[in-house]
């Protein structure tokens, strides 16, 4: 008989990551995604439903499910919305994953806990795992509050400060998918030019997570892509890889925008820890960039629109 293959339950699994890391380690593991209120039709991976606005909800999945592995990746990442609705903020973004930790911890389970690259204020840039964290909004408040209750009830966890893009269930997901779609219908849209950022592909941002596991790595890590662009030229080149007109794209600052939350400008960031720990290089813009295209080419979006969420 073969070496039992590992359970892995991944939070959020109807989210940007969350879905294409559940699709793409199906092969390799016992995939169970959890989802909130809606289940995704057709997926190849078992689902269960979670209400993680109640205390305690977290833990109770865990010692039913005994996952090997847990990827946290449910959150509220609407920073407009954290803005709007503090409570619920706090409750996902803060409380939740030392929840989560303290359940992994208990049974085992080897945790990942997805944070962000906006715990910084973005002033100077350049941003390394040991740089102090200054958060501008309620969303990188909260974030940054979660990462400490994780540390603070599981040790042993790992804590990916992420940015990254691909195409989600409802096309709606991420700046990639909004350049594309509003360029391809003809529309103008603002590209900010003094808004940087390191973004990976959402596949590939799911496999190194999954090579951390393995690897045994614990502790803070930034996962980024090993280049850096501001938000305008990341347009820019998109328009352009996809043969869409990059004129439609108007070069502003973010304070042009009327955001409801403080945009950090300055999210360059330091991959050395990763790639040393790894022991290889992280990707670069151009390859991201065209992982993305090759999805779109092989109708991935469309494979996604197939399982939206379902009663």
């Amino acid at each position: 008989m073969g070496e039992r293959r590992k359970r892995l339950l991944v939070t959020g699994a109807s989210g940007l990551l969350g879905i294409s890391l559940c699709l793409d380690a199906v092969g390799d593991f016992e995939v169970i995604g959890v989802v909130n209120s809606r289940r995704l039709a057709g997926a190849p991976f078992s689902q269960v439903q979670a209400d993680f606005t109640q205390t305690g909800s977290a833990a109770k999945l865990i010692e039913e499910v005994r996952p090997d592995w847990v990827v946290h990746c449910a959150a509220l990442a609407d920073l407009d919305a954290c803005e709007k609705n503090s409570a619920l903020s706090a409750r996902l973004n803060a409380n939740l994953p030392g929840e989560v930790a303290e359940a992994c911890y208990r049974s085992g389970a080897r945790l990942v806990y997805i944070s962000t690259d906006a715990v910084f204020d973005g002033e100077r840039g350049g941003y390394r795992e040991d740089d102090q964290p200054n958060p501008q909004s309620v969303y990188a408040r909260d974030k940054w509050l979660g990462e400490q209750a994780v540390w603070q009830a599981n040790p042993q966890a790992i804590v990916a400060r992420v940015n990254f893009y691909g195409w989600s269930l409802l096309g709606q997901r991420s700046l990639a998918e909004k350049f594309y779609y509003t360029l391809a219908a003809g529309k103008g849209m603002m590209g900010f030019t003094d808004v940087y950022f390191c973004p990976l592909v959402n596949q590939h941002l799911g496999r190194i997570l999954l090579e951390m596991l393995e690897k045994g790595l614990e502790g803070l890590y930034h996962v980024f892509s090993a280049e850096c662009q501001s938000k305008y030229a990341f347009g820019v080149a998109l328009a352009k890889r996809f043969g869409l007109d990059a004129g439609l794209i108007r070069p502003v600052s973010v304070q042009e925008a009327g955001l409801a939350a403080r945009r950090s400008p300055n999210l360059t960031m330091r991959v050395e820890k990763l790639e040393a720990a790894l022991g290889h290089a992280m990707p670069g813009q151009e390859e991201e960039l065209e992982a993305f295209h090759r999805l779109y080419l092989e109708g991935y979006p469309q494979r996604l629109r197939a399982m939206v969420a379902v009663a």
